[in-house]
């Protein structure tokens, strides 16, 4: 399972969607390593363009990729923008993937989600459940667009001998996270929530459905030091969860979030919104056997999520992104 070493020293590596939440934890952890780190903002690069990807490509030629740029949003922007969802993710990873290809980088590795996986998948969920089931609805496109690219770092290592491998996180929060309630996903909605709440000294906070819902979280610094591991390390056909291996029901993490935020008041449950995926835990055995595991605890890790609130240090996000999950 383990590949032979990929030494990212004295390489030129690109870190597509580098101002996102995971590019720029990549490029946090990449600068422990001794590597060219490569960028490009959406105002001199739109990756959804394919000749201005591949121009960038010929010009900066880099010898590693992390394809962690995409749109990402919660439920309500999955429902409400699927064209959008579906067409650029598809644009972004499959011009980067071939570009990449035609300049003859060295190693590729594609950041996915955990929504790639049927809604009734049976828990945890190994690898080999991809495309056994029905997809959760209320994100089905954006989750389409990731096995797309799942699928194409797949075909390309098979027909012309790409090392191009494929991530799936989990939920993920941390520095840089979206905080817009109209996107966010439901980590730093429920932050932000109870920290207004707190301010406003409100009676309650509400969260949508029932709060049964069970959800696995992993801290966006722990993706990234899972991502660089795997590039040195990893080279299958076979995409690999990175995960914490734990979930708490969504009832439960609003609760966390309140203790932590300070906020007393009750917590009520707008029954009319959907609850989305009953549960949603990957295995992460695939990963643990490689030698890698989690290292910040899901309170510690909302505590410091929170203290990055408040400094907004990163501004809060809309749509755009970089890779997550739902």
């Amino acid at each position: 399972m383990i590949g032979q070493p990929y030494d990212l020293a004295g390489k030129r590596v690109y870190v597509a969607g580098h101002r996102g939440m995971v590019g720029s934890a990549i490029v946090r952890r990449l600068a422990r390593e001794d590597c060219e780190i490569q960028t490009a903002t959406r105002d001199t690069l739109d990756l959804t363009d394919q000749a201005a990807v591949r121009a960038w490509f010929a010009a900066h030629r880099p010898d590693a990729v992390f394809l962690a740029a995409a749109k990402v949003g919660g439920i309500l922007a999955n429902d409400s923008y699927p064209a959008d969802f579906l067409y650029d993710n598809l644009m972004i990873e499959a011009n980067i993937i071939e570009a990449a290809h035609a300049q003859r980088a060295e190693k590729l590795m594609f950041l996915g989600s955990s929504c790639i996986y049927p809604k009734f998948a049976t828990q945890p969920i190994v690898e080999d459940a991809l495309l056994t089931g029905p997809l959760e609805p209320t994100n089905e496109w954006y989750a389409i667009a990731k096995i797309a690219g799942i699928k194409l770092a797949q075909a390309y290592r098979r027909q012309h001998g790409a090392d191009f491998v494929s991530v799936m996180p989990t939920n993920l929060y941390g520095p840089g996270d979206n905080y817009d309630l109209n996107a966010s996903h439901v980590l730093p909605a429920l932050i932000r929530k109870a920290h207004e709440a707190k301010l406003a000294n409100a009676d309650s906070i509400e969260i949508w459905g029932t709060g049964t819902p069970r959800r696995e979280f992993l801290h966006v610094d722990d993706l990234a030091d899972a991502c660089v591991f795997l590039m040195q390390s990893y080279s299958e056909d076979g995409h690999v969860n990175a995960g914490s291996g734990e979930d708490i029901a969504i009832a439960d993490l609003a609760r966390m979030v309140c203790e932590v935020v300070g906020f007393e008041g009750r917590i009520e449950h707008d029954l009319s919104k959907p609850d989305g995926t009953p549960r949603k835990l990957m295995s992460g055995e695939k990963l643990a056997a490689m030698g890698w595991r989690p290292r910040i605890a899901l309170r510690d890790g909302i505590a410091a999520a929170y203290q990055s609130f408040l400094d907004r240090s990163t501004p809060v996000r809309g749509l755009e992104s970089d890779a997550a999950a739902t």
